[in-house]
């Protein structure tokens, strides 16, 4: 991981952050739009990480 990369950890709490300002309802339109979409793109590399986890957890369950 490089060192600008973000933790899983600050990933999932920055996307939080998000979805609390996004329920808030009073964030304008156009930021709106620009925050799911950052939204999104951390869900996205979280969800990617885990599954890298996962099939990390599987093979190393199959090592034994």
């Amino acid at each position: 991981m490089k060192k600008s990369e973000k933790t899983f950890e600050e990933k999932m709490a920055e996307l939080e952050e998000l979805i609390l300002k996004l329920e808030s309802g009073s964030v304008p339109l156009e930021e709106m739009v620009s925050l799911h979409e950052r939204g999104m793109a951390l869900y996205d590399s979280c969800a990617k990480e885990l599954e890298t986890f996962e099939k990390r957890l599987k093979a190393s369950g199959k090592d034994q």
